[in-house]
């Protein structure tokens, strides 16, 4: 693809998310966005800037885990002044008290119990009726299944065999009673798209993307369950190369999605984002 015709692309995938975050601004009371800090998320911060001229005009969420990477938890200071948002943190103390951890249990239930869990307490705390969210079909195939605004019931539950047909623009823009719709903007982005926007755009992301010592992370999460996949790929140019020839999937490192045969679809039945 030449690079014109890649901005192109991409710029038709930019305008297509903003008209989703101002779809969703316009039809829901209250809106979330949840931060993960990964470069998914970050596009997300960058979109949502401009769709709204410069402002996020609605909170950041990031549920921390307290296993996040010290880099992570530097980039998280950082992007907070970079771009000036409204961030929320949530940990579930309840959990961590009785014990909750890698060292002790299998990922899956650690994974609901310290992102699950916590995400769906603010949710009903702040009486959220829509989250955006950094999905993309190409992740895997459980997210392949998603919409771009996709409903959750009162207990947090995504029913994925019952999705909302999305016909000539028209979305569910109204939340199940006591439930909440996910918002999905970059759902039909693919990883290189993600990678090629942030070097046409310049948008900060942790350097733990780019290699070190033959090794990085193609995928950011808590820190004992993930791994970097071999790479020589140090900067943007680089990743970008990779990620044209690679046959590695993006979430090779990421061990809560292989513990069990559908183990993702079951996090995610459940309210994983």
């Amino acid at each position: 693809m030449s690079r014109n015709a890649q901005n192109d692309h991409l710029t038709r995938l930019e305008q297509t998310s903003i008209h989703i975050f101002r779809e969703a601004f316009a039809n829901f009371r209250s809106v979330c966005m949840p931060w993960s800090m990964g470069k998914d998320s970050n596009v997300l911060i960058w979109l949502a800037r401009k769709a709204f001229c410069g402002k996020i005009p609605f909170p950041l969420l990031h549920i921390d885990t307290t296993y996040e990477f010290p880099e992570m938890y530097e980039f998280r200071e950082k992007a907070k002044e970079i771009h000036g948002v409204d961030l929320i943190v949530r940990i579930n103390e309840d959990a961590i008290r009785r014990g909750i951890g890698y060292a002790t249990h299998d990922p899956v239930t650690v994974t609901h119990e310290l992102k699950t869990v916590p995400l769906k307490a603010a949710i009903d705390e702040f009486k959220w009726d829509a989250l955006v969210t950094g999905i993309r079909r190409d992740e895997d195939p459980t997210r392949a299944k998603e919409r771009w605004f996709s409903p959750r019931s009162a207990e947090g539950v995504w029913d994925y065999k019952d999705q909302p047909p999305e016909f000539w623009g028209q979305f569910a823009s109204t939340a199940p009673e006591g439930g909440h719709v996910r918002v999905q903007p970059l759902l039909e982005w693919t990883e290189l798209d993600i990678w090629e926007y942030i070097r046409r755009e310049n948008i900060p992301n942790p350097t733990l993307y780019f290699a070190r010592n033959g090794k990085r992370f193609r995928s950011l999460g808590c820190h004992p369950i993930t791994h970097p996949v071999d790479s020589p790929a140090s900067n943007i140019d680089e990743v970008i190369e990779e990620l044209k020839l690679t046959r590695v999937s993006e979430r090779a490192g990421r061990a809560q999605d292989h513990v069990g045969r559908n183990s993702m679809q079951a996090l995610r039945a459940k309210g994983f984002m």
